[in-house]
C-alpha cells in the first residue's frame, strides 16, 4: 500500500508540475505554488527553477501581504474580513464589500493566527520566506488563551482548529511525537472537549482530535482515544466518507474524510522532538502564558 500510495503520489506530483510553472506571482499564488512545490519534492518531483523564482517573487510582498498581519509587530487581529459572498477579498479593516456592498463577516483572531502558523509552516520547510518566520506566530500563542470552555462559544470551532494546528506544525504533521508538558494548555483543551466533539456527531473535529491526542501519547484503550474511534467507525459513509455527501462543496466531504482517516490510523511516531528543535526554549517561555 505503501508503495502504491507513493507511486500515485510522485504521478500526480508530475501533473501538478507541468501544470504549475514558474511564474511571477501575487501573494496567495505565491504560497500555492510553494505549499504544491514542498510536496511535490518530498515525492521526488523538484524543481530548482521554481524555488529561485518564488523567492524573488516573495520578496516582493510584506507579512501583512501573506498574512492579513505582522506577528512581529502585533497579536492575531479580529479585523480581518471573511471572504464575501461575491467571491471578493476585502482589505483588513473593511466592513462593507468593496465590490458588491454586501456587509462582511470578521474572521476570527484564532483563524488568522492558525493560517498564518501553517503558511510560515510550510515556508520554512520548502525555503521561502513569507515576510515572517513560523516563529514570529508561534510567540502570539499566549494572546489566544485561555481558550473557550464552551462548544457554544462562537469562537469554540476556531480555536480548536488553532490548538491541533499547533500540534500539527510542531510535530512535522504526525512525525514525532509531543510531550503534553511542552503544550500543558493545547493538551489540556483537546483532553476536556474530546467527548463534546464526539456528542456533537463532528467526524473532522474528532479526527484532529484523535490525532494530536495519540501524538501526546494517549493509548487506544483510554476513553477518549477509544470514544472517538468507535464513533468514527459507527459514522463512516456507505461510500467510504466521512462527512455530508449531500453538499456540492466537496470540501464538506473531503476534509472531515482526510481528518476522519488520519485520526484511525496507527502511527509509528519518532522520539518526541519538535519540528523546529530550536523552539524548544520558545515553548518553555509561552508555557506559562495565557492563565488567568
Amino acid at each position: 500500500m505503501r508503495r502504491w500510495a507513493r507511486a500515485e503520489g510522485a504521478g500526480l506530483a508530475r501533473r501538478w508540475r507541468a501544470l504549475n510553472p514558474p511564474v511571477e506571482a501575487d501573494p496567495e499564488l505565491i504560497f500555492d505554488l510553494a505549499y504544491g512545490s514542498l510536496y511535490a519534492d518530498l515525492l521526488g518531483v523538484r524543481d530548482r527553477a521554481m524555488r529561485t523564482r518564488l523567492r524573488a517573487s516573495a520578496a516582493r510582498f510584506s507579512a501583512r501581504d501573506f498574512l492579513w498581519f505582522d506577528p512581529a509587530a502585533e497579536p492575531p487581529p479580529a479585523d480581518v474580513p471573511e471572504q464575501c459572498r461575491c467571491g471578493l477579498w476585502n482589505g483588513r479593516g473593511r466592513k462593507t464589500c468593496a465590490g458588491c456592498r454586501r456587509r462582511l463577516s470578521m474572521s476570527t483572531r484564532y483563524l488568522v493566527w492558525y493560517v498564518a502558523l501553517i503558511r510560515t509552516y510550510m515556508a520554512a520547510r520548502y525555503g521561502v520566506s513569507l515576510g515572517a518566520t513560523y516563529a514570529d506566530v508561534l510567540r502570539r500563542l499566549p494572546a489566544l488563551r485561555p481558550y473557550p470552555a464552551a462548544r457554544s462559544d462562537a469562537d469554540f470551532v476556531d480555536a480548536a482548529y488553532a490548538v491541533t494546528h499547533v500540534v500539527y506544525t510542531l510535530n512535522d504533521y504526525n512525525v514525532y511525537g509531543l510531550r503534553p508538558g511542552w503544550l500543558p494548555h493545547e493538551f489540556a483543551f483537546l483532553k476536556s472537549h474530546a467527548a463534546g466533539a464526539v456528542e456533537a456527531g463532528d467526524a473532522e473535529m474528532v479526527g484532529e482530535f484523535l490525532e494530536c491526542l495519540k501524538c501526546f501519547g494517549l493509548g487506544a484503550r483510554g476513553p477518549a482515544v477509544r470514544a472517538g474511534t468507535d464513533f468514527l467507525l459507527a459514522s463512516q459513509n456507505a461510500d467510504g466518507s466521512w462527512g455530508d455527501t449531500r453538499s456540492d462543496n466537496t470540501y464538506a466531504n473531503y476534509h472531515p474524510t482526510l481528518a476522519a482517516a488520519c485520526g484511525l490510523t496507527d502511527v509509528r511516531w519518532r522520539a518526541p522532538r519538535l519540528a523546529f528543535p530550536e523552539l524548544k526554549p520558545l515553548l518553555g517561555r509561552l508555557k506559562a502564558s495565557g492563565r488567568k
